[in-house]
């Protein structure tokens, strides 16, 4: 069950711009100056119509404040968000503040499209966290290109009954790779392959998380077929041979991690705040036997997801799409949206407050004050570059390696290969 675009809206490719003939619309560079006034449009990627009133109240507010200002809020459907935005950026008609997560931000910002904040808004850096910030930073280029909006991270859920069915101890958990290997193939061998411990293949993120150095310095190439790549691969070949994953995850186009996870047909699945209120309303049982920890990792940082709002180079009113880009993401408005959409905020004040450092005897207070924790030096693995098409080669490749077609280092060779020709 991977933390997507049910709230966190991930899961944007990019590769595409490339065919789309891309390029810079006008100057970058320099700061922005003018009075703040005068019309923007602000374009969201479907938040309508379940939180239709919070951006109302927000563009309001921004309104009163800045007299004279009017925001028009244009939100477009999760389904083809993507070639919305590409038609716009090849006809220079992108939104004067548009949604964005980092994946879509690299093409447009290398392309000339966006703004650059460390010259148009240099003292805005310091209201958010810096590895926010960072997460919209470009491999090769100067700059920052988008105002960090929200984040989210999340534990690790595991089936408390299923562990002791298993003879595993239910309060020790897995927490590095090695260990979860270990405990996926003695379940597995306990249940007669009834229980598998995984629903799904590593994504980039879990290379991340291993360890493995995923590009270059400059970020050109990919390197994640390093030998410490190969080790993730040949764990995963070790678990699913030894029934530790299950046989459904090397579909192409599989989601059914989460459903498996529910069902109690798998025994732990990385997620969100957001699920465990899903595994309450609509998994009691499994609900009673959940339990929280940390996500899986080697490098001892958790994986962070990163979304933001950038501002086009096309926008004719910087100056106010500036503007409302700092203050749609000021701490203020983060955290009330925080508190309605399971999100974690990316500014540095946001996550000061109670509501993300004290528990209240909650469950989901466990799991939200633990989350907020741990994204004070989480990390956005997945690298900009790396777009649905490259996903969709390492899905295929790591399927072939699971099922003996390839080897691991063959599977990865493969899949580089594959997503350099893609990165161009």
């Amino acid at each position: 069950m991977r933390t997507t675009r049910r709230v966190f809206l991930m899961g944007l490719a990019a590769a595409t711009l490339a065919g789309c003939g891309l390029s810079g619309t006008s100057q970058e560079g320099g700061a922005v100056g003018g009075e703040v006034t005068g019309g923007i449009t602000f374009q969201t990627w479907a938040l309508k119509p379940k939180y239709t009133a919070y951006v109302e109240g927000v563009i309001a507010d921004f309104q009163r404040e800045h007299a004279g200002t009017t925001v028009k809020w244009i939100d477009q459907p999760a389904d083809g968000y993507l070639t919305k935005v590409l038609a716009d950026a090849s006809a220079g008609s992108l939104p004067d503040v548009v949604n964005v997560p980092p994946d879509l931000s690299y093409p447009l910002a290398k392309a000339g499209q966006l703004v650059d904040l460390d010259q148009a808004a240099a003292d805005a850096k310091a209201d958010y966290l810096d590895n926010a910030w960072s997460a919209y930073a470009i491999p090769g280029k100067a700059g920052t290109y988008g105002f960090p909006w929200y984040l989210n991270t999340g534990p690790v859920f595991y089936n408390k009954a299923l562990f002791t069915e298993a003879g595993l101890n239910p309060d020790k958990p897995p927490t590095t790779f090695a260990e979860l290997e270990s405990a996926a193939l003695a379940m597995a061998q306990k249940t007669d392959r009834k229980v598998a411990m995984l629903g799904q293949t590593p994504s980039i993120a879990d290379f991340g998380l291993y360890g493995v150095e995923m590009m270059n310095a400059d970020g050109t190439k990919f390197t994640f077929n390093s030998a410490k790549g190969v080790e993730l691969v040949d764990s995963y070949k070790r678990m699913y041979d030894g029934g530790g994953l299950v046989a459904e995850a090397l579909t192409q186009n599989y989601t059914g991690s989460g459903a498996k996870f529910m069902a109690q047909q798998t025994a732990l699945t990385p997620g969100s705040a957001y699920d465990l209120g899903k595994f309450k309303t609509d998994a009691p049982s499994l609900y009673a036997n959940i339990g929280i920890t940390k996500p899986i990792t080697n490098t001892g940082k958790a994986n962070m997801f990163v979304h933001g709002v950038s501002v086009p180079n096309s926008s004719k009113n910087k100056a106010t799409a500036l503007a409302f880009g700092r203050f749609v993401t000021n701490a203020k408005n983060q955290l009330a949206f925080a508190k309605i959409a399971t999100i974690f905020p990316s500014t540095r004040d946001g996550m000061k407050d109670p509501y993300f450092t004290t528990e209240d005897g909650t469950d989901e207070a466990r799991v939200r004050v633990a989350a907020a924790r741990q994204l004070g030096d989480s990390i956005n693995y997945t690298p900009v570059q790396f777009s649905q098409q490259m996903q969709d080669s390492l899905r295929q490749n790591l399927a072939d390696a699971m099922l003996g077609k390839k080897s691991a280092k063959q599977a990865l060779d493969d899949t580089v290969a594959e997503c350099d020709r893609l990165l161009g």
